[in-house]
C-alpha cells in the first residue's frame, strides 16, 4: 500500500516575521515528497517513523473534538499494520518534513475534510490552518499550521496577515532566466524549538521590537511584493537589506561557519542569503541575479535551483 503524495515547501519569505504579522509566500517545492505507506521487511527509518506515528496517533486521539475528529480507530489499526511515512524530505532542513507528515494524515483520517476541490474560501483555509497548527504542534511545540497547508493544498500560499491568507499565483519562471532562487546545503541538521524560543526570547528586548517592525518586517514584505508582481530589480534591493538584517540581528539562527559567506554575498552582490524556516542549520536560501556567478562563488558548496527569474 502506498498512499498519495505530499511534497515539501519554501517558505521564501515570512520566517519569524509571520509570527509577528509581517506577509510571507509559501510555495509547494516538487523535489521532495513522502506518503504513507506499509511494507512487509520494514527498514529502520521505517520502524522508527512508525514508533513516532504511534505517539502521533495518541496525540491526536486527545485533539479537540470541535476543531477536527479523526478515525483513530482506523488510524491505530494502520499503525500497529506497520504504517509508517516513507519520505525524500530531509529532517531539519526547514523544507517541511513535519508538515508533509501532517498533510497525509489529514488526508486520510480526518472525517468530514476541507478538500482541495472545495472552493477554498478564506473561512475554510483558516479552519484548516488551525487545524494544521494544532496537528504540527506534536512535533515543534509552536506551529503556525502553515508548512502542511502548503504541502496538503500544492499551491503558493499568500499570508497577508495571521488572519488573512490565501492561495496565490506566482510569476511563471522563465527557464533560461540567469536570476534564481536556491538553496544552500548547510550539512547540519536544524533544529526548530530552540530556534524559535531564541526569537521569542530577543522579542522581550523592544530594540529589537523595533528592529522587526521598521527594517525585517518592512522589507519582508517589500519582497513578498515585488515577488508577486515580478519586479525582479527592487525584489533584489530589498533582498539585500533583508540579508543585512538578518545577518546582523539573527546570528545564533546562521550557523557561524556562514557568516562570512553570508557577508561576502552583501559585498559583491554576487548572492544574498536568507534563513529558510527557523534557521540553526538546515538549508540557507539564496538569491541571485546571476546564477552563474553564484555558482562560481559557491563552488564548494551543494546548491539547488528552485526558481528561475
Amino acid at each position: 500500500m502506498k498512499g498519495p503524495l505530499f511534497y515539501s515547501k519554501i517558505l521564501l519569505f515570512g520566517e519569524y516575521g509571520i509570527i509577528k504579522d509581517s506577509k510571507g509566500l509559501s510555495i509547494p517545492y516538487n523535489f521532495y515528497n513522502g506518503a504513507l505507506k506499509t511494507e512487509e521487511n520494514p527498514s529502520e527509518a521505517a520502524q522508527k517513523s512508525n514508533k513516532s506515528l504511534k505517539r502521533f496517533a495518541q496525540y491526536l486521539a486527545d485533539i479537540d473534538k470541535n476543531l477536527v475528529v479523526f478515525d483513530i480507530k482506523s488510524l491505530k489499526k494502520d499503525v500497529e499494520a506497520g504504517m509508517f511515512f516513507d519520505s525524500s524530505i530531509p529532517q531539519g532542513y526547514g523544507v517541511g518534513s513535519s508538515g508533509a507528515l501532517v498533510a497525509a494524515i489529514y488526508d486520510k483520517y480526518a472525517q468530514n475534510k476541507i478538500t482541495v476541490l472545495e472552493n477554498l474560501t478564506r473561512e475554510k483555509l483558516l479552519n484548516l490552518k488551525t487545524i494544521f497548527a494544532e496537528m504540527e504542534s506534536f512535533f515543534h511545540g509552536k506551529s503556525s499550521g502553515l508548512d502542511p497547508l502548503n504541502s496538503y493544498l500544492s499551491l503558493p500560499i499568500l499570508i497577508n496577515s495571521k488572519e488573512n491568507i490565501e492561495a496565490t499565483g506566482i510569476p511563471t519562471q522563465s527557464s533560461d532566466g540567469q536570476g534564481a532562487v536556491f538553496l544552500l546545503d548547510s550539512g547540519i541538521i536544524g533544529e526548530t524549538a530552540p530556534m524559535v524560543s531564541i526569537f521569542m526570547e530577543s522579542m522581550k528586548q523592544e530594540g529589537f521590537r523595533k528592529m522587526l517592525k521598521n527594517q525585517f518586517i518592512k522589507h519582508t514584505d517589500a519582497c513578498v511584493e515585488d515577488f508577486l508582481k515580478g519586479d525582479i530589480k527592487s525584489l533584489f534591493k530589498n533582498t539585500k537589506q533583508l540579508s543585512k538584517v538578518v545577518l546582523n540581528n539573527f546570528k545564533p539562527m546562521i550557523p557561524a561557519q556562514f557568516h562570512e559567506l553570508w557577508k561576502t554575498g552583501i559585498e559583491t552582490n554576487d548572492y544574498y542569503l536568507k534563513l529558510c524556516g527557523s534557521g540553526g542549520g538546515g538549508y540557507i536560501l539564496g538569491f541571485t541575479p546571476d546564477i552563474k556567478k553564484a555558482e562560481q562563488a559557491l563552488k564548494d558548496y551543494k546548491l539547488e535551483v528552485v526558481y528561475n527569474f
